[in-house]
């Protein structure tokens, strides 16, 4: 997963959250808070999208999931230069207790793996 996310990224993609206070702008930062946020979500388990909207070079992904027992409703916003690559990719969620739950798993996941990123909430890497 990591090759293949690597030849997705651009060298300064940007990474913003609704669980972070800053964006992550580099591509190892991003693929850090992405395969964290795989992880979290439980991508492979409950996780399914239920909607997209492409325009452009702009994709919006509706997807619905559940972490520790909550139901979470998000959206994945993500933005492609002409050759095809990520330069951005935002993650929205609701509801409220859920943003709190997948905060708090994503910090402790970045915590316990590598202290060369922010833990959500943190200041952006550059």
């Amino acid at each position: 997963v990591a090759a293949l996310l690597s030849d997705l990224l651009v060298a300064d993609a940007v990474f913003v959250s609704a669980v972070m206070h800053r964006p992550v702008e580099g591509r190892e930062g991003v693929m850090l808070y992405l395969s964290g946020a795989l992880h979290v979500l439980g991508v492979g388990s409950d996780f399914r999208y239920v909607r997209q909207v492409v325009l452009g070079d702009t994709a919006v992904l509706e997807f619905e999931t559940r972490v520790d027992g909550l139901e979470v409703n998000g959206v994945d916003m993500i933005r492609f230069d002409d050759a095809g690559q990520i330069t951005e990719f935002k993650v929205m969620l609701r509801p409220l207790s859920a943003i709190h739950a997948v905060r708090d798993r994503m910090a402790a996941l970045v915590a316990g793996g590598s202290q060369a990123a922010p833990a959500p909430g943190g200041p952006a890497q550059h």
